[in-house]
């Protein structure tokens, strides 16, 4: 493991993954309370001017397709966070029309971008692939800037579907002379066999409504699973209400009565009826 992550001293192995309308700060918050040994950020660009909310010390994740902003974005956030990630495997439509993540491709540029963020920082560098024709090449790149590279071998046309190609995470961790933190199909039941084969790894949608997995892998008998919990973070830092219902409808998985909850929670037009249904009906969480 590279010194800058030791220098971090990890509680653990797994990491919260970076998820884009799921990572905002009440989540990542509940997810590093309940153990968690690292959270990521949503995708950032360093030239966008909102305030960044890093109460829980993550890696804040940029995307980027030139060098333009990111010195003065690192400097001004570098005290807060525990280190930074430049994604390279981001499959949505925005990251299609706009050209990045697993869309941005151009070899030279990719090593101005992480040559420019290593300059930026003395804090963990990471970069964030998935199988594609330029992992290896990228591979190639991050030995040279980077403390650790992520794999999520799904190639961009499979998005988020289908089975991850370990055997090519594999090559990547075979070939790689820094750590590697796996991300795909991680979840309660099987990532200790995965850290048995990788460095770190990440838990991404099996985490989504439900925090307490990072507590039952840390061992975190004192986190107790409460939407008003997540409700009290997004009042707390003004979270838009489309933001907050996601959260309040993903923590309704498992919870008897699941249907007659969404039900009410798709009428509520606002956070007071939002909370007056949760009081009602979460009376069982």
């Amino acid at each position: 493991m590279a010194n800058r992550f030791e220098k971090l001293n990890l509680k653990n192995r797994v990491f919260l993954a970076p998820m884009e309308e799921v990572n905002d700060i009440a989540f990542r918050l509940l997810c590093k309370e309940a153990g968690a040994g690292l959270t990521w950020t949503p995708l950032t660009s360093p030239l966008d001017p909102r305030k960044q909310n890093l109460e829980d010390k993550p890696i804040l994740q940029i995307f980027a397709t030139s060098k333009r902003g990111i010195k003065k974005f690192m400097k001004k956030y570098d005290s807060k966070v525990s280190g930074w990630d430049f994604n390279l495997g981001c499959p949505a439509a925005t990251a299609r029309q706009q050209g990045y993540g697993s869309y941005f491709k151009n070899i030279k540029l990719i090593e101005e971008i992480l040559k420019e963020m290593r300059s930026s920082t003395k804090k963990p560098l990471i970069v964030k692939i998935r199988k594609s024709d330029i992992s290896f090449k990228v591979l190639e790149i991050a030995e040279k800037y980077c403390d650790a590279i992520a794999i999520h071998p799904r190639t961009r046309e499979q998005g988020y579907s289908g089975e991850p190609d370990l055997d090519f995470a594999l090559e990547i961790k075979k070939s790689s002379s820094i750590p590697v933190i796996y991300s795909g199909n991680v979840g309660e039941k099987n990532y200790k066999s995965f850290l048995e084969k990788f460095d770190f790894v990440m838990i991404g949608r099996a985490a989504i409504g439900h925090p307490e997995i990072f507590s039952k892998i840390s061992g975190n008998k004192k986190f107790k699973r409460k939407f008003e919990n997540y409700l009290d973070l997004a009042k707390k830092y003004g979270l838009p209400f489309r933001q907050i219902k996601f959260h309040a409808m993903q923590f309704t998985k498992g919870v008897r009565g699941s249907r007659k909850i969404r039900n009410e929670m798709i009428k509520a037009k606002e956070v007071e009826e939002l909370e007056k249904v949760v009081q009602s009906l979460f009376k069982s969480e």
